[in-house]
């Protein structure tokens, strides 16, 4: 399958050398490497599949530019989904598909389904409070992560307690029903997450640690291998539902 990286970051980078190392796929252009780049629908000519990896402040018009040229997508970008309902008509009108995920390691999708596990359990046999927090390198474009409100989403949509996200600070008392989910920026950190449920006679942590950007990087890999072909808009979700009867 022939790539396309728009985005030549750390993600990029690591995602040209493991498909070096594969041998099964070649990348066939990179655009956007440097801030303020631009690319035309020439860039992305002889691929298969588009891989995104840049900054929120520019991936819609990347999205409208790849379904222009008839490309399929894989977004690894973060932090531009209350622009979904319009993604999806434009991935609706040009026959593409895209598919998209706050993160595309497979480890932190696991992490995803134990969170929501744990929190139903929770909810039935325990007073437990529950909240979150996570950690990135200080070049980190967005926060919370897309990897932090997606296990926060797990956890509202499980528990019998929460219902409100908080992700700023707090000069008040927390209420019963609010989920806080804090961040912290600094270092090189690629990506820490723990959940804990406290309870008066213990605690239970969870947590999913990336090592390196490795895990991220495969998990494109296979989004890429997955949207080849296909129209509409897909999550990782998809992906993770391949060969799992759990």
């Amino acid at each position: 399958m022939n790539m396309a990286l728009l985005g030549h970051g750390n993600m990029g980078k690591e995602i040209e050398r493991l498909v070096a190392v594969g041998g099964k796929h070649r990348i066939v252009s990179i655009a956007l490497s440097k801030r303020g780049a631009a690319f035309a629908a020439e860039d992305i000519r002889e691929a298969d599949v588009v891989i995104d990896f840049t900054s929120p402040e520019i991936i819609l018009e990347n999205i409208k530019k790849v379904a222009a040229a008839g490309k399929n997508m894989v977004v690894g970008t973060t932090g531009w989904y209350e622009h979904l309902d319009d993604v999806a008509k434009v991935i609706k009108k040009s026959g593409t598909g895209l598919i998209y995920g706050q993160n595309f390691s497979v480890g932190a999708n696991i992490f995803f389904q134990v969170v929501a596990h744990a929190t139903k359990l929770a909810s039935a046999f325990g007073d437990y409070d529950v909240y979150g927090f996570e950690i990135h390198h200080a070049g980190k474009k967005d926060s919370p992560s897309g990897t932090a409100l997606r296990t926060a989403q797990e956890i509202l949509k499980n528990s019998s307690t929460k219902k409100i996200l908080q992700t700023g600070k707090l000069d008040r008392q927390r209420n019963p029903d609010e989920l806080h989910f804090a961040s912290v920026r600094g270092g090189r950190n690629p990506g820490f997450h723990e959940v804990v449920f406290d309870s008066a006679a213990d605690s239970i942590t969870l947590s999913h640690s990336a090592h390196n950007r490795t895990g991220f990087a495969e998990g494109a890999i296979l989004a890429a291998e997955f949207i080849r072909g296909k129209k509409g808009l897909y999550t990782f979700d998809d992906v993770m539902k391949i060969g799992n009867t759990v």
